[in-house]
């Protein structure tokens, strides 16, 4: 399991580092809320620890970012606020824990794992095949006739709706939802461009096609032959 620590004070990221690392995973640094949310947004990770008062850009931001982009990738806040509305603003922007400083690492550790263990439960199977087209969630990664194809955050989301849900038609509102959020409007012009962006990587390039739009209703992802 790949861990990302976004902390730009030092010593405490170090003690995270070799914590996680004592603990069995892999773990990366990045000091800055830019360097981390380029580092985030790449999908290597499977959780990330965010410090929310970062230089460049705040843990909350970041976090934002990263869940307009489409990521589901666990976030565990770690700050000097404590409060009660402090807590509450960082699940509101997408945090899924929020553990206050001073904490102890084991209490690190095993929010960590919880989040990983709720994460699990809701992940799709490893490996999902249609074709030659070849799904590995837990690795972020896409293949086409063997060969891995790369997909910007918003493609990857959409191709991962179509294939959870390979077989049936997938509506616009559900696509929307999936790889827009709730709150942005249905704009079915940026829907139709994303799916030819998709499909101009994942279909066009192959003779057998597996993206199909079912006209007024929404997109499927099937092999008919």
């Amino acid at each position: 399991m790949r861990v990302l620590i976004i902390e730009d004070e030092a010593k405490t990221a170090w003690q995270l580092l070799d914590g996680m690392r004592a603990s069995g995973f892999e773990a990366e640094w990045a000091d800055t809320g830019p360097r981390g949310l380029e580092r985030a947004l790449t999908g290597r990770f499977h959780a990330l620890l965010v410090d929310v008062m970062l230089p460049g850009l705040s843990g909350l931001d970041l976090v934002r970012k990263v869940r307009a982009e489409g990521f589901p990738t666990p976030v565990l806040f770690l700050s000097a606020k404590g409060e009660p509305v402090d807590r509450v603003r960082g699940l509101e922007e997408g945090g899924d824990d929020y553990l206050p400083k001073p904490y102890s690492f084991p209490e690190v550790l095993a929010r960590i794992q919880a989040l990983l263990r709720r994460a699990s439960m809701e992940m799709p199977a490893s490996r999902v095949e249609i074709a030659d087209l070849v799904w590995e969630p837990e690795a972020y990664r896409v293949l086409r006739g063997g060969q891995r194809v790369e997909l910007s955050p918003k493609e990857y989301q959409l191709a991962a709706l179509l294939l959870e849900n390979r077989g049936q038609v997938v509506s616009r509102r559900q696509i929307m939802e999936r790889v827009w959020g709730l709150d942005i409007p249905a704009d079915g012009n940026a829907l139709d461009v994303q799916v030819r962006r998709l499909r101009g990587k994942l279909d066009d390039p192959y003779e057998r096609k597996l993206i199909h739009t079912v006209r007024g209703i929404g997109v499927t992802l099937e092999d008919r032959g």
